[in-house]
């Protein structure tokens, strides 16, 4: 589900998956202390906003977290304030014109970037290692066919033909 609504939405499927840990653990049934609810701990105005009418329903949950993230994303142009707005909310970004001075988002921030840093390594380390595919064979040039044929006087003649 992570990678299908990421790829819909252009989001590193990576990042949704460190957010998601740091958020829930992966628990479709979280509940924050705030209320937030879900894989993706949206709150229940964030929910209604994005059409959710269940935030316990992973595949809702994170279709509607992707499509937040990446509205996010196109509004702060830099993953660390589009993460702390997930988490303090845009106007806490606003207010500040960075990360908020709140512990709790400084260390989510802080957080879901080790993860994605980490996650990334991992990802790129897995790539470098796997075996590449044997390279084609190069293709045998065209050359002309050649045709024979004898004369009058039995001498051999090779041409060649297009």
């Amino acid at each position: 589900m992570v990678e299908q609504s990421a790829k819909a939405h252009d989001v590193d499927p990576l990042l949704v998956h460190s957010i998601i840990k740091v958020e829930s653990n992966y628990n479709p049934y979280a509940v924050s202390s705030k209320g937030a609810e879900g894989l993706m701990q949206l709150t229940p105005g964030t929910a209604r906003m994005l059409g959710v009418s269940n935030s316990f329903d992973p595949q809702q949950n994170i279709e509607a977290g992707v499509k937040y993230l990446k509205y996010l994303q196109s509004v702060y142009k830099d993953d660390r304030l589009a993460l702390a707005a997930y988490n303090a909310g845009p106007g806490a970004v606003a207010k500040y014109k960075q990360v908020p001075p709140y512990r709790e988002t400084q260390n989510y921030v802080d957080q879901v970037g080790k993860r994605y840093s980490s996650a990334k390594a991992a990802a790129d380390a897995k790539q470098a290692a796997a075996p590449k595919p044997p390279e084609p064979a190069p293709s045998a040039p065209e050359h002309p066919k050649l045709e024979q044929f004898v004369d009058e006087n039995g001498r051999l003649y090779l041409r060649t033909t297009q």
